[in-house]
């Protein structure tokens, strides 16, 4: 989770009442785009910051450090439900005493075993979920700055002496772990299997005092991470109070390649965890005086929209964005974990649902084999319903429409689809149903159709009707 200091950061259907009226959809008969929900409450110690959602669809999210470094007692990480409900908790073990503590759920491998990043002591945790055990995976160092006489490659490029901060962390394809090091404004890489962290790129513009790289992905090309920094560089051209997304390639020898900027926040606008979108949009967290919001961006960079769209809005909300943290993909939902740091108002201290209306991108696991999103869209498959499903002609009718759709998460209502009959349509509702009262005076079978929602209304099932 980073920190933003007030200098930066740490930062549907409706009834047809008569033959030809159609009434308008109501937003509570499917849900909105950017449509926010609190889905849990995350308890004591609290301050959430990076959440994960698991294969299985559990939510994992650890409590993280608080802005007035007294919680030094042991760090939690807790298990929700899909639908919020908690399930389990975890205390860990082996953090040290009387020192602020904190840990990241960063990752997950193949055996759904979870990577912890610890704070103190400075360490890759290993927690497995279904026994409780927790193991030491890997370590950090506390490095000096890249000043005269610092040893080659063993330092930070940054003007401060930080002790080092994982915040961050993502697999590379080779089984490396590569993890962001907030306040010495570095990328570690754990080599496979797990060890000392060595230093695997480091550069002035990551470089944000006490405010560097915060959330990291692995692209769809598998071959570049996206990072997010929370400010910089401080010693670099350019404004040091805005935050910054960024590409780093890897290359085929496994180094870094060259760092390319591809956003760049408002100032005092703290950019912390993000989601990659199947679109090739990308959900960013921001942190800040005036920001507290989700931004979407477009595969170039432009940014799009922001939720909620301005403080006004955001303040009044039941719960506000309070130092929004991170940002994962469940389906076509985000899971925005609300780190209420600053404030510490335990009330804000939330997991958020946020309706992003678009699919996530599959995050990379080593040994674990995951469809591109174009392979799980195909295999989406519709169906529509129609009861009564034989009716007599001349007599007024009303028909009642069921639309599902199914794919490997299981079948769930189509909440979004417009049905087609006889000359009219009409939105589902929140559980995939409409109704239509109408007069058939042709015999024959009339075609319903299923409409996807959007500028094509594509075809996406049928169901037919015998008039007698």
């Amino acid at each position: 989770m980073a920190r933003y200091a007030p200098a930066v950061k740490r930062l549907p259907v409706l009834a047809f009442i008569a033959a030809a009226l159609v009434l308008p959809a109501t937003p509570a008969m499917a849900r909105d785009r950017f449509d926010i929900k609190v889905l849990a409450h995350v308890p004591a110690p609290g301050y959430p910051a990076l959440s994960l959602v698991a294969p299985n669809r559990t939510i994992y999210v650890g409590t993280f450090t608080n802005a007035g470094g007294d919680d030094t007692g042991p760090s939690k990480v807790f298990a929700y439900s899909p639908d919020g409900h908690l399930e389990r908790e975890f205390t860990i073990e082996g953090q040290e005493k009387g020192v602020s503590n904190g840990v990241q759920v960063a990752a997950i491998d193949a055996q759904n075993r979870l990577y912890l990043l610890d704070q103190h002591p400075s360490r890759v945790l290993v927690l497995d979920p279904a026994t409780g055990d927790q193991t030491t995976y890997a370590t950090f160092k506390d490095v000096p700055p890249c000043l005269p006489g610092a040893a080659a490659g063993g330092c930070s490029a940054t003007t401060t002496d930080n002790e080092p901060e994982p915040d961050y962390a993502a697999w590379g394809t080779d089984g490396s772990l590569y993890v962001t090091d907030y306040t010495q404004g570095l990328i570690w890489r754990v080599p496979p299997g797990g060890g000392e962290a060595q230093i695997w790129f480091t550069d002035p513009q990551l470089d944000g005092a006490e405010f560097g790289p915060a959330g990291i992905k692995l692209m769809p090309d598998h071959k570049t991470l996206m990072i997010s920094t929370s400010a910089g560089g401080v010693a670099t051209a350019g404004d040091p109070t805005t935050g910054k997304l960024y590409k780093l390639p890897i290359g085929d020898d496994g180094k870094p390649g060259a760092l390319e900027k591809f956003y760049e926040s408002g100032p005092r606008e703290g950019p912390d965890g993000f989601a990659l979108a199947a679109s090739g949009n990308v959900y960013l967290a921001l942190v800040g005086p005036g920001a507290n919001q989700i931004v979407q961006i477009d595969p170039s960079g432009k940014e799009l929209a922001r939720v909620p769209g301005n403080p006004a809005a955001n303040a009044q909300m039941e719960v506000p964005f309070d130092s929004p943290s991170s940002v994962e993909f469940d389906g076509e939902r985000m899971i925005v974990t609300n780190d209420s740091y600053f404030s510490g108002d335990a009330s804000h201290m939330v997991l958020f649902d946020v309706f992003a209306s678009e699919p996530g991108e599959p995050v990379f696991v080593p040994g674990v084999t995951q469809p591109s999103p174009e392979v799980v869209k195909s295999k989406k498959r519709h169906s529509l319903s129609v009861r009564p499903r034989s009716v007599r002609s001349g007599s007024r009718h009303r028909f009642r429409f069921r639309a599902r759709v199914a794919d490997a998460a299981g079948k769930r209502p189509f909440a979004r689809g417009i049905v087609s009959f006889a000359h009219r349509r009409v939105q589902l509702d929140a559980r995939g149903v409409a109704t239509v009262r109408v007069r058939l005076e042709t015999r024959g079978r009339r075609v319903a159709r299923l409409l996807r929602p959007g500028g094509k209304r594509r075809v996406v099932a049928k169901a037919y009707v015998r008039v007698r």
